[in-house]
């Protein structure tokens, strides 16, 4: 039995796993607080999940890893920006469809009480519209290119940020807390999220076990109802197609199935994700981060999905959840045990080597695989 666990989970795997076991046993001997440790990556795993959920589509339709994730997470950023520049337009707006449509408990107490909420909600309601016409055309795109999909995405996702940064400097927002104050127009590079939805999911029915370990269960909630639709979406007629189309695309073809049409639609699927995993990632970040922000977020949320054992050609729900836990637990207690041992603060660094590190090792284990 304890053979067919190593041969599924994979030595390199297991290493890692006990590698993050000694780390969280030896953080007490240096100094450093297992419970706040544990919180710590509890809060990484559920602002990063979502955006490593965005690889399954992709990879199960046979498009390959998203690199070109970035083209979400600007859907995500443009709803971010545009649900603040409208925010109070879209409360005064809810308040007065509730009088008109004699809607009583929508009252404006509700509607302050809930701010953060309606904020949160209103920039996924922006942005998933935009995240479904991008990956449209980024579906088309890839449909074009069969066999190179991976580098085209890295293109796409490059060059996407590369264009908005121009763009967040010309699109005409007028937002105070949002523009460059000496110039009157132009977004910042990071623009605040407190006042709107800062921490939304993370204090939703959060527990708090002591004062050092709080459990975001609001945050980690909204994952697994995430994890759940797409888990549901793959085993539809639907999701079927795009897993036949994506592992034998001659067969299905065959069978009926329009191959590229089911690309097209995993990759505005995982553009959708992405979109979405970014608003999260922000409310718990604190800041929404722009021009070059995005460049390298598709390389962790990769490295992710491949630690938890994913391939190219196939991933899942449990791949996420193992290689994301992997992956940020990792990144969040080597930099703290090691600088509490040398007591010196070099987490920055000691965190740029960790993740690089780790993402080298998974995509040039796996794509060579």
């Amino acid at each position: 039995m304890i053979t067919r666990f190593i041969d599924k989970a994979g030595w390199p795997r297991i290493i890692i796993a006990l590698f993050l076991l000694a780390l969280f046993i030896a953080a007490p001997f240096v100094g450093v607080r297992v419970d706040t440790s544990l919180s710590n990556t509890l809060v990484r795993f559920g602002m990063n999940g979502v955006m490593v959920l965005a690889m399954i589509p992709m990879v199960q339709a046979g498009c390959g890893l998203n690199f070109g994730l970035p083209l979400g997470i600007i859907a995500g950023l443009l709803g971010a920006t545009l649900s603040i520049e409208f925010n109070a337009e879209i409360m005064t707006r809810l308040v007065e469809l509730a009088g008109q449509y004699k809607i009583t408990w929508l009252t404006q107490e509700f509607v302050d009480n809930w701010r953060a909420a309606i904020g949160f909600g209103s920039a996924i309601v922006i942005a998933v519209p935009i995240a479904a016409v991008l990956g449209w055309f980024y579906g088309k795109l890839l449909n074009r290119v069969k066999g190179d999909e991976m580098m085209i995405a890295t293109y796409v996702g490059f060059s996407s940020v590369s264009f908005m940064c121009i763009a967040w400097l010309l699109m005409p927002y007028k937002h105070p807390a949002m523009v460059w104050g000496y110039a009157g127009h132009g977004l910042r590079t990071t623009i605040s999220v407190e006042g709107y939805w800062l921490h939304v999911l993370n204090d939703s029915l959060a527990v708090n076990i002591n004062e050092h370990l709080k459990i975001p269960t609001g945050m980690l909630i909204f994952f697994a109802v995430m994890a759940v639709l797409v888990w549901v979406f793959m085993r539809t007629k639907t999701g079927t197609a795009m897993t036949a189309a994506g592992s034998n695309p001659e067969f299905a073809r065959a069978s009926g199935v329009n191959v590229d049409h089911m690309r097209t639609i995993s990759v505005m699927l995982s553009t959708v994700l992405g979109a979405i995993g970014i608003l999260v990632y922000q409310q718990s970040f604190g800041f929404i981060q722009l021009y070059m922000g995005p460049f390298y977020m598709a390389l962790p949320a990769v490295a992710s999905i491949l630690l938890g054992g994913a391939s190219v050609n196939k991933a899942g729900i449990l791949n996420v959840i193992v290689g994301t836990f992997l992956f940020q637990g990792i990144l969040t207690m080597t930099p703290s045990v090691i600088n509490s041992y040398l007591q010196t603060d070099m987490s920055e660094v000691i965190r740029l080597i960790v993740s690089n590190g780790m993402i080298l090792y998974a995509l040039t284990r796996k794509v060579r695989g």
